[in-house]
């Protein structure tokens, strides 16, 4: 059968991709439907058609799913950040348990009776909105040339005007109001990608959700000169964000380049402090999350990496850090330490944590947070993993007993691998945002000799596709040296 663009069609939604799409079928013939929830009947346009299979837009839905809701947000289908918030939640975390589940056996190659034997419940919210406590919200023009604030629609650099998305903090939306006010009155321009003029590119907002702290970082089109004043009626708009409750930190970010990076190399604190505190506690797994009075500090600045969700970082760390089996002997190494948030939990148990970070301002960013807690048994090292592991193991003969990994959404680089086998810890524990990479990564281990013991996933992103996992490998007698 042939299909054309613009045909409508009924499908039945039988499966989801680990993308959110929803998969139907006319005559055998597979369609992937954005917005489409597993169960439903719905009508749909042919957007495109390839050899095996093709994509429809949702167009009415004529026999609803049980799963599916009332979405909070006006605007989830245009924005496609929230790809599944039509979903029920508990919905939700089944498919992000069968996306895990999935990857491990057809990208890792592991026996489905083995994953399902290890495998432990996904680790949902109980409130699963205005859970970030950090937001970049891209600054444009409407087409009467007012300044508006949003997010890009899906795929595109297209803003859609929205300043109340429902699942950042409350306050995001009165900072946004009291900038666009301003650029209004002042007569501001907002930044145009196609032609690199304008002034106003992004606006960075943190919130420290137990200590209440705001933080407000407004990327510009300048270079930056410390002998003028950057923005019209500056400090106009600096009185009108520090009256917000709990403001903490107001500056500025410089980017000048033609580039889809949001915020620049260079930065200035025009008002408050060069950063925000936060708080997070380490929780007893075993006892269903329940605070162990363990806290950990954090100072926050506009260019560190924290979790967006931190509610449930807590709850992903904590898993991490029983995982790792710590009796306070250990020499652990964390890799891809960022500003050392797991190196601080995994301290309080071990015998001598090692983090190891490429970005120079993370690892900065690490040790003051280490001296903060009056931590002494950690120590950071700035550079590629797979380069300073060996150095440190050949040369200086620092062993490991336990390795922790939190890669980007790539994964570990195959050196990096390499060297963790070499240096054969009795324990593995990987953190990962991506189950795919993840997957393909435990074949490589496991391969080298490692045992998959225990798999958890935590759901750090409701309403979206994303979910974070934590895997555990025990070394076992298979071990053997990699091959160079």
């Amino acid at each position: 059968m042939n299909f054309q663009k613009n045909q409508m069609l009924t499908v039945e939604i039988v499966d989801m991709t680990s993308e959110g799409e929803g998969i139907g079928k006319v005559d055998g013939f597979p369609f992937f439907v954005k917005d489409a929830i597993i169960g439903e009947r719905a009508q749909i346009r042919v957007t495109r058609v390839k050899k095996n299979y093709a994509y429809g837009r949702l167009e009415k839905v004529l026999t609803p799913s049980p799963f599916r809701v009332e979405p909070k947000c006006a605007f989830h289908r245009q924005c496609g950040g929230c790809q599944i918030q039509a979903m029920s939640y508990e919905r939700q975390l089944q498919f992000k348990e069968s996306k895990i589940r999935n990857n491990l056996i057809r990208i890792g190659g592991f026996d489905p009776e083995l994953i399902d034997q290890i495998m432990e419940p996904v680790v949902g919210m109980e409130e699963p909105f205005h859970y970030r406590n950090k937001a970049q919200y891209p600054i444009g023009e409407d087409k009467e040339g007012n300044p508006v604030a949003g997010f890009y629609a899906g795929r595109t650099h297209t803003i859609i005007a929205n300043t109340e998305c429902s699942l950042g903090v409350r306050e995001n939306q009165r900072i946004l109001e009291i900038i666009l006010t301003y650029m209004r009155n002042n007569h501001v321009p907002a930044y145009q990608e196609t032609t690199g003029k304008g002034l106003i590119r992004h606006v960075l907002i943190r919130k420290g959700f137990r200590s209440g702290e705001l933080m407000v970082c407004i990327v510009i089109n300048c270079k930056g000169d410390p002998k003028k004043e950057y923005l019209p009626a500056q400090s106009e708009l600096i009185e009108a964000l520090a009256g917000v409750p709990h403001m903490t930190s107001i500056s500025l970010s410089f980017n000048p380049e033609r580039t889809n990076v949001i915020m620049g190399k260079r930065s200035l604190t025009l008002w408050g402090r060069d950063t925000i505190e936060d708080t997070i506690q380490i929780r007893n797994v075993e006892k269903d999350f329940e605070a162990s009075g363990e806290e950990i500090s954090f100072d926050i600045s506009p260019l560190s990496f924290f979790q967006v969700n931190p509610v449930q970082m807590e709850k992903l760390y904590s898993i991490a850090l029983s995982y790792a089996g710590l009796t306070g002997k250990e020499t652990v190494w964390d890799l891809y330490c960022g500003i050392g948030t797991i190196s601080l939990f995994l301290a309080g148990k071990a015998g001598r944590v090692y983090g190891v970070e490429v970005v120079p301002q993370a690892v900065r960013d690490a040790e003051r947070n280490c001296n903060k807690n009056g931590i002494s048994n950690a120590l950071f090292f700035e550079g590629k993993a797979e380069e300073v592991l060996p150095e440190k193991y050949d040369r200086e003969g620092i062993s490991a007993d336990v390795m922790v990994v939190d890669p980007p959404r790539k994964g570990c680089d195959l050196p990096c691998l390499n060297t963790m086998l070499k240096m054969a810890p009795e324990r593995i524990v990987y953190v990962s945002c991506d189950s795919a990479t993840l997957a393909r990564d435990l074949k490589i281990l496991c391969e080298g000799g490692y045992e998959l013991k225990r798999v958890r996933g935590a759901d750090l992103f409701p309403m979206t596709v994303h979910v974070e996992c934590v895997v555990l490998l025990q070394k076992s007698a298979r071990w053997q040296l990699p091959l160079d």
